[in-house]
C-alpha cells in the first residue's frame, strides 16, 4: 500500500506542473509532448510513471495520443471557475418563471444551445426507426396495448444488468428522468415538506419542487467536487428533511462528479439520518474517461437511494423512457405511478429494450462520448476567442453542458432578451436557483454537431457580451 501511495504522489509531482503549463498557455494547443523515454530520463521515473502521467493528463482532456505519434495538447487556455456562490441555508419555496417557459421554447431548434441533450446529428435515428417498426411487429397488440405497471420486463432486466447489480423486480419504468423524480417526490413528501438540491441545479428539478409545494435548501458546490458534505450534514442535524435530490455525476449544470469517496460518504450521511437520497444519474453514461462512474446507489446496503436514469440525454429523447430503482421505496413510487398514469409506452419501451440487449446502445456511446469531448473543447476554444476576456468556465468531464460564468455586473436574464433577435439562446443562470444567485452566468449546451453555424452563434453572443 505505501508503495502505491508514494507512486501516486510521484506521477502527481510531475503531472501538476504540466499541467499549469498546459492551463496558463505556456504549452499551447496542438504542442507535441515529450516522449516516455525523455520524460522519464528527465524526471528521474520510470516509463511506467511517466505513462501515469500522461494518462492522468488525459483524463483531464488536456492532452490526447496520437496513434504513432506521442501525446499533444489540445486545451485552449480558459479561466476556470473556482467556486459557485454560496446559497445561504434557509428553506426557500420553489417558485415558477416566464423565463423556464422562455428556455423551453428552443426545445425543437436547429442547435438549441438552451438546452441539454445532443443535436439530432449525434443520435442514431435511421437505426432507431428500423427498430421501431421490428417492435411494432413484435409486441402483442403491435404496441397499443398497457404494460403492466412495472413497465416492459425485458427493458427492466436490461436496465439491471447495464449499470448498476440489481435486479429486474427492483426497477420501475417511467417517462423520462424527471418523470421517475416527480414519481418518488409525489411518493416521499408533502405540500410544505423540505428538500434539499445542490445549487446551481437544474431548473427542471426545481419547476417539480414547485408543483409540490416543496420548500428547497440549497447547498453549496464545487464546480470540480461537488456538494458539500459539512453543509449537507449540518441542515440534516437541524431540521427535518424529506428527502435529498442530487445530480452527483456530471451535474447539470456545473458538470462536476463526486468521488467514490464522497458518493459513499454522502450515502452514509442519509442512511445515518434515515432521509432518503434521490439519485438522479441520467448523465452519468456521457462520461469522458476510461469507464462509468459509480453511482450512489452502488453504495447502497439498505435501500435509501432512489436512483433515477434515463436514455433521453443519449439515445432518444423523445420517446421519454426512463426508469427508478426506488429501493425500499419501491412499493410506495409503483402506487404512485398507478394512481397518476397506469403504465409507460409500450413500443418505446421495447426499442430501447432492443438496443440494449443487442449492445447497439454501448455501440452508440463510444462514439457519442468521442463527439462530445470533442465538442466541449471547440466550445472552450471559441469562448476563449469570443468571450469577454474576464469569462470563466467549467471543465466538465462528461455530461452535456457548460456552465459560464461573466463579470458580476452583467445580468444574463436581460442579455437573454436581447439575444432572442439574433437567434441566440442560452439558459440564463438565474433560473437555476430560488435565491437570486447566479445572475451573471449562464449555461450552454455543448452537445451539438460542431459546425460553422455553432460557432457564428457563440461568436454572436460574444459580441452582445462584449457591448453589454
Amino acid at each position: 500500500m505505501e508503495a502505491v501511495m508514494e507512486t501516486d504522489f510521484l506521477y502527481r509531482q510531475v503531472a501538476d506542473p504540466i499541467e499549469q503549463q498546459i492551463l496558463t498557455g505556456i504549452l499551447p494547443t496542438g504542442t507535441k509532448l515529450w516522449s516516455l523515454r525523455t520524460l522519464s530520463r528527465e524526471y528521474g521515473i520510470s516509463q511506467n510513471t511517466a505513462l501515469n502521467v500522461y494518462y492522468y493528463l488525459e483524463a483531464k482532456n488536456l492532452i490526447e495520443s496520437r496513434p504513432q505519434s506521442g501525446y499533444y495538447v489540445k486545451y485552449s487556455p480558459i479561466k476556470k471557475v473556482q467556486q459557485a456562490s454560496l446559497p445561504s441555508p434557509r428553506a426557500v419555496l420553489a417558485d415558477d418563471s416566464y423565463w423556464v417557459h422562455s428556455v423551453y421554447q428552443n426545445i425543437g431548434q436547429d442547435h438549441p444551445l438552451a438546452m441539454a441533450h445532443p443535436g439530432e446529428a449525434l443520435l442514431p435515428i435511421a437505426k432507431l426507426n428500423k427498430a421501431l417498426i421490428q417492435a411494432s411487429r413484435s409486441l402483442q397488440g403491435s404496441g397499443v396495448l398497457y404494460e403492466k405497471p412495472e413497465g416492459n420486463a425485458e427493458l427492466r432486466k436490461q436496465v439491471a444488468r447495464w449499470s448498476i447489480p440489481l435486479r429486474e423486480d427492483e426497477i420501475i419504468t417511467t417517462h423520462g428522468c424527471l418523470n421517475a423524480i416527480s414519481l418518488c417526490l409525489l411518493s416521499l413528501t408533502q405540500p410544505g415538506d423540505t428538500i434539499i438540491v445542490e445549487s446551481p441545479v437544474s431548473f427542471g428539478m426545481l419547476q417539480v419542487a414547485k408543483s409540490l409545494s416543496l420548500k428547497v435548501i440549497e447547498l453549496p458546490t464545487h464546480p470540480e467536487y461537488g456538494i458539500s458534505l459539512l453543509a449537507l450534514e449540518r441542515n440534516l442535524k437541524k431540521r427535518r428533511i424529506a428527502a435529498c435530490l442530487f445530480i452527483p455525476t456530471f451535474s447539470n449544470p456545473l458538470g462536476f462528479c463526486m468521488s467514490d469517496e464522497d458518493k459513499w460518504k454522502l450515502v452514509q450521511l442519509c442512511e445515518k439520518y434515515q432521509v432518503p437520497l434521490i439519485e438522479n444519474d441520467i448523465n452519468a453514461d456521457v462520461h469522458f474517461g476510461k469507464k462509468r462512474p459509480k453511482s450512489c446507489k452502488s453504495f447502497d446496503k439498505s435501500g435509501i437511494v432512489l436512483w433515477c436514469g434515463s436514455v433521453s440525454k443519449t439515445l432518444a429523447p423523445g420517446y421519454r423512457v426512463g426508469w427508478v430503482a426506488p429501493g425500499r421505496f419501491y412499493h410506495e413510487v409503483l402506487k404512485t405511478k398507478i394512481q397518476h398514469q397506469i403504465s409507460s409506452t409500450s413500443i418505446t419501451q421495447e426499442v430501447i429494450a432492443h438496443y440494449l440487449r443487442t449492445g447497439r446502445y454501448e455501440h452508440h456511446l463510444r462514439k457519442l462520448r468521442v463527439s462530445l469531448q470533442a465538442q466541449l473543447l471547440h466550445f472552450q476554444k471559441a469562448i476563449a476567442d469570443y468571450f469577454p476576456r474576464s469569462t470563466k468556465v467549467t471543465s466538465p468531464q462528461g455530461g452535456f453542458t457548460i456552465w459560464v460564468q461573466l463579470h458580476k455586473d452583467l445580468n444574463t436574464l436581460e442579455i437573454f432578451e436581447q439575444c432572442k433577435k439574433y437567434d441566440v439562446s442560452f439558459a440564463p443562470g438565474a433560473l437555476f436557483s430560488l435565491q437570486h444567485l447566479y445572475s451573471n452566468c449562464l449555461r450552454l449546451n455543448f452537445s451539438l454537431g460542431w459546425n460553422s453555424e455553432v460557432e457564428e452563434k457563440l461568436e454572436r453572443l460574444g459580441e452582445i457580451l462584449k457591448k453589454t
